[in-house]
């Protein structure tokens, strides 16, 4: 899935909302910090229009971004034993995932990863090497209202046994051809190729969009 296949109105939403944020990040006019926050609920309003949220959830969403626009990074740790490969049961959408999520302010990537990995699935880990950095808005699931980045880390089990979690309702080994379904937000078969890769040529460099 490219940039193209994103839905227009959703592409226009996320500019308008990332100009919105930033000049009201800058502004020190009144009248243009009023323009400025009409943008936000125009964006807010488009996504209302367009998608199965509801107008204050929209804003709520919108308004929780502060400061400069940037894009946001999403971490997943990919833990393989025996050709097959750890995946969580996300109870948000019921489909599976490398356990990861959003990083967090004051921790590196390989802190953030290994700290998710426990939470989601309840395994200890050290991170061993980066498979690659992803456009997480060019594949999968396009409805996402915000920019980000996908590291994918792969990683070693050094404690632990498996456990669901307040985020995750199942954890299981899967074989590479015999995956269950997919909760493409998250993982992709994108991903899933490529760990694939990686884990039969171990020098073979990351890969990033």
């Amino acid at each position: 899935m490219s940039e193209n296949d994103v839905p227009s109105w959703l592409r226009w939403a996320r500019e308008i909302q990332a100009i919105s944020q930033i000049g009201l990040h800058f502004s020190k006019n009144h009248h243009d910090e009023i323009n400025f926050s009409r943008l936000k609920e125009i964006a807010a309003e488009m996504t209302e229009a367009h998608s199965n949220l509801s107008l204050s959830t929209a804003k709520n969403i919108f308004q929780e971004q502060v400061g400069y626009a940037t894009v946001k990074v999403d971490v997943r740790g990919a833990i393989v034993q025996n050709e097959k490969i750890l995946l969580v049961q996300e109870r948000q959408d019921g489909n599976w995932c490398m356990p990861g999520g959003w990083a967090d302010v004051g921790e590196t990537p390989s802190e953030m990863v290994a700290r998710e990995v426990w939470e989601e699935s309840g395994f200890e880990v050290v991170p061993e090497r980066v498979v690659g950095v992803y456009d997480a808005n060019r594949g999968g699931d396009p409805l996402s209202f915000f920019h980000a980045y996908k590291i994918v880390f792969i990683c070693r089990v050094v404690g632990g046994q498996a456990r669901p979690s307040l985020e995750t309702s199942a954890v299981d080994f899967f074989g590479f051809d015999d995956l269950p379904p997919l909760s493409e937000p998250r993982t992709t078969q994108r991903h899933l190729d490529d760990i694939y890769t990686h884990l039969k040529d171990p020098d073979k460099p990351a890969v990033f969009d």
